[in-house]
């Protein structure tokens, strides 16, 4: 059982105080202590140190939590809850957990309290925030944290770093579209020396073994701990924040940047009082598996308000991935719908410019059209605003309450589903205000939403039901835009189960099936992945409205076999339950999950070797004849063959380059 303790030395006149908490399977520990008047925590799991002692407090405008404090009292309670989710890796979702809470008092006598939930493999922690002497103050300002992260020596990262401010193409950035390095000593400054994106994933050495980290074998994996820290619970009442750079004692909570949002707004938080911080989460595993698993994001929140229509999941086309601006015309559009008809999928997105190129009144002729071929349009904005300097239009049609009103009204009356909207500018408190406003009209309209150019979700999966997915990655476009992003899919797309897409939704943007990047299927550079690389990462990747980035030359050219076909024709993109089968951060992954009563099995490999695995797979029973689709070790082409399952349940497999498998 779990229990919290407080530890007082009554010999000493200033003695530290220390509460442990243990959660309900035993296996983790927090301990929270105020030595030395600063708050710290550190967490171990099953007996190995996963965080060694880490700094916690703030400071407000009203008092500093960041010394002088002790701890004043504690309580410890067990939670256990279960929720549904309909958009994310799991559909039922059993939370078990231990939450401990603590009261602290500064020098000047004024309090804060602390909440850690803990689970088996998952700790998140927030502050809480009273009134203080004489009911007041009323409202704080956050002007800064000293939350950190102080990891084990020898510990090695897995980090995209944080882009300056106002910076890129048109200003654009931060749009977390920067690129991720696996490996990397902790003491490795960021790129541009502001620190990293969330998630952040690390690897923690537990033995000598750490010297053959660069085998990233399986044997070397065992003496290794993993660990991912992120926050969720992020919405208006609050800025998103990012790691800084790694310091003596670790990694800290580092608010926004003065430029982002054009210079607007400011980089601290303003809360009402009592109030709360958003949750840091930490997930930590003797392997890979809680990482991939976790639903720690959404087991802490709350749904902000109800869904106004049941909303339905799917699969879209997309014309602007391949044929850009110069389709985004009413003739060019009627084909990517009629190639979701013919597929079978439920939506077409319709892409920049359509207002000038198209205009409004054929956009609600071309929804109509679309509905009667049983397809819905969604449609593309600019978040702009004054954020940034992205010229696509429609533009000031999302930043305002009166703009939004009037737009998804009218998006609600020609059967429009769903809107993407991009370019916004970074993580300052009035950002995250403008995504949830966003969200909240929408859902009044039936709206679903997708973000590009736009920071991690943070929980919003539970907090705003129709909330889709966010892009916060270097995605599919840049596949087309230059070579060299091609040559690093399979790197990129072996990362994400284990940090972005394991922490929240992730909109990649395109399932590409041209051979070529282009238009007639013959020029520009090639894609570097196999046919069932790409048909496998409809699956590795998670999101409820999954972008099938066909061309009508793949049904017209015959260059897809049929069972290809078949299967994107089949391909679903919610999931009831998800399992880590085995992997390694950017080399290659296999992922099982389950839709009703069909399991799917996907593996994607980026190694520029074939590689043979033995898979466990016991969602299969004994002796199964299952359908195999791999890529041919000799010829190298997609080829649907059947796979037996011997009488331990498990099937050796071979994935070649930047191939892949999928086995149901």
């Amino acid at each position: 059982m779990a229990t919290a303790v407080l530890l007082c030395a009554a010999t000493l006149v200033a003695s530290a105080r220390e509460a442990t908490v243990t959660s309900p399977g035993g296996k983790l520990t927090v301990t929270v202590s105020d030595e030395g008047g600063r708050a710290t925590y550190a967490i171990t799991l099953e007996g190995k140190q996963m965080m060694q002692t880490s700094p916690l407090g703030f400071k407000a405008n009203f008092g500093d939590f960041t010394e002088g404090v002790k701890i004043t009292s504690t309580k410890a309670e067990q939670v256990d809850k279960c929720y549904e989710m309909r958009q994310v890796k799991q559909s039922h979702i059993h939370y078990v957990a231990t939450l401990l809470t603590l009261e602290f008092e500064n020098a000047r006598q004024q309090k804060m309290s602390m909440e850690f939930s803990v689970g088996d493999n998952d700790v998140a922690f927030r502050y809480l925030i009273p009134r203080q002497r004489n009911d007041n103050p009323k409202s704080a300002v956050i002007l800064a944290e000293a939350t950190g992260f102080n990891l084990p020596e020898g510990t090695t990262t897995f980090l995209t770093p944080q882009s300056k401010a106002m910076v890129g193409w048109e200003r654009t950035k931060p749009s977390y579209e920067e690129e991720y390095k696996a490996d990397a000593p902790m003491a490795q400054r960021s790129q541009y020396g502001e620190g990293f994106t969330f998630p952040c994933l690390f690897r923690v050495p537990f033995a000598a073994t750490m010297s053959q980290h660069s085998k990233q074998s399986k044997q070397a994996q065992q003496n290794d701990g993993w660990v991912l820290i992120s926050e969720t619970g992020v919405s208006s009442a609050y800025c998103g924040s990012h790691l800084s750079d790694w310091q003596e004692g670790g990694y800290h909570i580092a608010y926004p940047m003065a430029g982002e949002n054009n210079g607007n707004g400011t980089t601290t938080a303003g809360i009402p009082l009592p109030g709360v911080t958003p949750w840091r989460t930490i997930t930590v595993g003797t392997t890979l598996k809680p990482i991939v698993e976790t639903t720690v994001a959404y087991d802490v929140v709350e749904p902000i308000y109800e869904p106004s229509i049941n909303y339905q999941s799917g699969r879209y086309t997309w014309s602007w991935l391949i044929w850009q601006d110069n389709s985004i015309n009413y003739d060019d559009q009627v084909k990517f719908i009629d190639l979701a008809s013919a597929m079978g999928f439920e939506l077409c997105l319709v892409d920049n410019w359509w207002d000038q190129n198209i205009s409004r009144d054929r956009i609600a002729e071309l929804s109509r059209y679309a509905q009667s071929k049983g397809v819905s349009l969604m449609l593309w904005y600019n978040s702009n605003g004054y954020e940034n300097d992205a010229p696509q239009t429609p533009r000031q049609c999302m930043n305002t309450g009166m703009a939004r009103d009037r737009e998804m009204a009218w998006m609600k009356s020609i059967g429009v589903k769903g809107i993407k909207v991009d370019f916004f500018g970074g993580d300052k408190q009035e950002t995250m205000k403008l995504y949830e406003d966003i969200l909240y009209d929408a859902n009044r309209y039936g709206l679903q939403c997708i973000f590009h150019g736009c920071t991690l979700p943070r929980g919003w999966e539970r907090m705003y039901p129709n909330y889709v997915a966010s892009e916060a990655v270097l995605a599919s476009e840049n596949v087309y835009f230059n070579e060299g992003a091609a040559i690093r899919e399979p790197f990129d797309l072996t990362m994400h189960p284990f940090c972005r897409n394991a922490s929240a939704t992730m909109d990649w943007g395109g399932i590409i099936m041209n051979k070529y990047l282009s238009k007639d299927n013959k020029s520009r550079h090639t894609r570097k992945t196999t046919d069932i690389f790409e048909m496998a990462s409809g699956i590795t990747m998670q999101t409820a409205i999954q972008c099938v980035a066909m061309q009508p030359n793949n049904l017209t050219e015959n260059e897809l076999p049929s069972f290809e076909i078949d299967w994107l024709k089949a391909m679903p993109t919610t999931w009831d339950e998800t399992r880590y089968i085995d992997g390694y951060p950017g080399r290659y992954v296999v992922l099982a999950r389950r839709h009703g009563d069909q399991w799917y099995v996907a593996g994607l490999n980026a190694t520029a070797e074939p590689l043979k695995l033995t898979l466990d797979l016991p969602m299969f029973p004994a002796g199964s004849q299952l359908k195999y689709y791999v890529d041919d070790n000799k010829t190298g082409q997609p080829k649907l063959a059947t796979l037996k399952l011997d009488k331990k349940q498990k099937a050796r497999v071979e994935m070649q380059p930047n191939g892949g498998l999928i086995i149901q």
